[in-house]
């Protein structure tokens, strides 16, 4: 008897009983912590996500690239670019990818230095486009550079599909000039024909070294209710002098013109007492709707990856939920976290 009054006791307990919410899931920076700068997350058809950095690692790799399936743990894959092109076959500057998958192919856009025999050019960069089948590659260079110029201009491509236009634009730049925009022609490996770079705003000079404009680059555009919102970092990623923040301005249309907000509601994130010289992100959106941040800081407890190197040239990587407030977006306090905070939602 005792045994079958059990149950119907069990039952009403369980009936009673408060629900329990599942713990929430958390991660603290850095979530990949090494050298990895220059961050490009996608989340490609297999529905893992894929982040893309400039070259580094032991043995180098040409395009560092990692997976993961929840955007906090990452496995380290190869080289993204495991064959040189042949046009810069003997350099060693492969930087700042940016993947972007169409049509069932992805589409590397990086910046390379090319060989001297090329273009007779001691420093000049140049941008090139490789294409894979996989998202992880191996990606193969198209054969010659998109462009090529001195100094560098041509580094930090990023393309982006515009809904309102159905115009692929590559962003680019800057070497101490403005970011530039053209469009792409529709096999996204060359530019449209009669196409022709435009100068964005906002590029606003200055010589004041508490500011961080004297030099930009990294453009990255997400839109979101009807504003292009373009991120850009400057202006000395690393090194001694290394002095760093990623900023933000809006427009109507991806070329622009771009507004401004003034200093500091510009700021998207910049150092604090953990984390030095904050930049060059992707955005990316979990399943819960909220926008993700990616991007490099240095650890200034861990500020070389060797002790031969310079210090603040380890550039790890961070992430941070970015906040909107009347339509403008910055990480939580415009600084780097340090303590545990919530995941990203991401359903399997």
């Amino acid at each position: 008897m005792p045994k079958l009054l059990a149950v119907p006791l069990l039952a009403g307990l369980a009936a009673c009983a408060t629900p329990v919410a599942p713990p929430v899931a958390l991660y603290s920076n850095p979530v990949i912590d090494q050298d990895l700068p220059d961050p490009t997350v996608i989340r490609a058809a297999d529905g893992q996500f894929y982040v893309y950095a400039t070259q580094g690692g032991d043995p180098i790799r040409n395009i560092q690239v990692a997976r993961s399936s929840d955007l906090v743990r990452w496995s380290l894959l190869g080289d993204a670019l495991p064959e040189k092109p042949a046009w810069a076959s003997k350099t060693q500057d492969f930087w700042a990818p940016d993947v972007h998958q169409a049509g069932g192919r992805y589409y590397l856009y990086y910046s390379a230095k090319p060989d001297a025999a090329l273009t007779n050019q001691s420093r000049g960069l140049c941008l090139a486009v490789a294409t894979a089948d996989r998202p992880e590659g191996p990606f193969i260079d198209k054969g010659e550079p998109l462009q090529c110029g001195e100094g560098f201009v041509n580094i930090d491509p990023f393309a982006f599909d515009d809904p309102a236009t159905g115009k692929t634009w590559l962003y680019w730049g800057s070497g101490f000039g403005p970011i530039k925009v053209q469009e792409l022609a529709a096999d996204r490996m060359s530019f449209a024909a009669g196409s022709k770079p435009i100068d964005l705003v906002p590029v606003i000079k200055t010589e004041d070294e508490a500011e961080y404009r004297r030099l930009v680059e990294g453009a990255w555009v997400t839109l979101r209710d009807g504003w292009y919102y373009l991120f850009f970092s400057g202006d000395n990623c690393c090194g001694p002098k290394a002095h760093y923040a990623t900023m933000v301005a809006r427009s109507r249309s991806a070329t622009g013109p771009f507004e401004v907000r003034p200093r500091p509601l510009y700021l998207v994130v910049e150092a604090n007492e953990r984390w030095n010289a904050p930049g060059h992100n992707s955005v990316i959106r979990d399943d819960a709707g909220s926008d993700w941040f990616f991007y490099h800081a240095v650890d200034r407890q861990k500020p070389r990856s060797k002790p031969v190197d310079d210090v603040n040239t380890r550039r790890v990587m961070l992430m941070d939920r970015l906040v909107w407030r009347d339509g403008w977006p910055e990480v939580e306090g415009r600084a780097p976290s340090s303590t545990p905070q919530p995941a990203p939602v991401v359903r399997r």
